[in-house]
């Protein structure tokens, strides 16, 4: 019998954070410090509109593009938080943020276009640019960048083929974030290159050095930038799935074609919930990210005072510390505490090479639980020395 499987799928690897909490699942009593999901319940007034959607019987099919009430929240909140202007056309709602990625790169990407992806960084971005066969050209962050993209990183990784750049800001592992000062220099190359970018802003929300800014916002980039959003992270909605995409109209127009054939319309009760949640929510957003920044202080000082470097993340809900003076890899090292301390960590590997030496702790859990993993971090370190 022929092989049934396609050659290219098969050589896509699986994610490394799935791979690792395979393990951790079978194990009882874990503390788990690996999964990025907000520990806050949704809202209830924002599950209340969900309840109420189904009790007045709205169960069918949205338009492709999401419901426009929706796309003009939308449209509202992005203008209001982040001074990028959309109308609801150039707007669609996707099945979570990582649907939007998906169809993004599938519209924009013919065969051979290169992809910029800096690393460390989230897992999807890599298979979802080979999927629609483009070339990913990962570019390697640092630590004495704070993690950021510099100009010189990204000319040096540009060619005559380089179609796109992903930023990925705040970041996922590390927390890093990009200023407007240090998007606008990224944006000239851009423009000089005529390259487009994506710019991932799941978490941008969750930026706790100022203001979030959105690359679409500077000049000249609204037409060459798809911005990715999203409702899982800042209004604790992940089981929604609910995302959208907004950039130029001719590109959210193939994407919305690519969407109507694959998914037909995001799920009709989280859209209305999600309208709620622009309207009214705000409030809740603020009191989370409020205690994240506790949490988020609290790790940063807590690790280093344990003798294990970590930079100080300014966004998102993850520190990324430095194990490689213990002489282990990232794998080595959160395997051994997992196994014997009963701690779960993601190995920084998991997220690009250069993630090698350094950990992915999440603070999306309460310092009740952050302090016993603290504790059995120590544990683990003081049996290495």
């Amino acid at each position: 019998m022929r092989n049934p499987l396609s050659k290219k799928v098969m050589e896509i690897q699986p994610s490394g954070i799935r791979r690792f909490f395979d393990v951790a699942n079978t194990m009882e009593n874990v503390i788990s410090l690996g999964v990025g999901e907000p520990d806050f319940d949704t809202p209830w007034h924002i599950r209340e509109e969900g309840i109420y959607s189904l009790e007045k019987g709205r169960t069918y099919y949205t338009s492709n593009a999401g419901l426009l009430p929706l796309r003009e929240e939308i449209s509202r909140y992005l203008g209001e938080r982040f001074e990028c202007t959309y109308d609801p056309d150039e707007i669609l709602v996707t099945v979570g943020g990582s649907e939007a990625i998906d169809i993004a790169f599938r519209a924009m990407l013919d065969p051979g276009d290169e992809v910029i992806i800096p690393e460390p960084c989230f897992v999807s971005y890599l298979p979802c640019v080979q999927m629609a066969d483009g070339v990913p050209v990962t570019i390697a962050l640092e630590e004495k960048d704070q993690f950021k993209l510099t100009a010189e990183k990204l000319r040096s990784a540009i060619t005559e083929k380089t179609k796109m750049v992903v930023l990925p800001f705040p970041n996922n592992p590390t927390g890093a974030i990009m200023t407007k000062e240090e998007l606008e220099v990224i944006a000239e190359i851009v423009i000089q290159h005529d390259l487009f970018v994506l710019s991932d802003e799941i978490y941008s929300e969750l930026s706790y050095h100022g203001k979030h800014v959105s690359i679409a916002s500077l000049p000249g980039m609204a037409e060459r930038t798809i911005v990715i959003n999203g409702f899982s992270k800042s209004f604790a909605m992940t089981g929604w799935r609910l995302g959208y995409a907004a950039g130029p109209r001719e590109v959210i127009r193939q994407m919305t074609k690519i969407h109507q054939f694959l998914i037909m319309s995001a799920p009709t009760t989280s859209q209305y919930a999600a309208i709620e949640a622009l309207k009214n929510g705000m409030d809740d957003v603020e009191r989370m990210k409020e205690s994240y920044n506790q949490r988020r202080r609290f790790l940063v000082k807590e690790l280093n005072d344990m003798g294990i470097p970590c930079f100080e993340p300014y966004g998102a809900f993850y520190v990324f510390p430095n194990i490689r003076r213990f002489g282990m890899s990232s794998e080595e090292f959160a395997t051994r505490l997992l196994h014997e301390q009963k701690v779960a960590v993601v190995p920084g590997d998991a997220f690009g090479k250069c993630g090698e030496g350094f950990l992915r702790i999440s603070y999306a859990y309460s310092i009740d639980n952050l302090k016993m993993a603290l504790e059995k971090i120590q544990n683990f370190i003081d049996t290495l020395s």
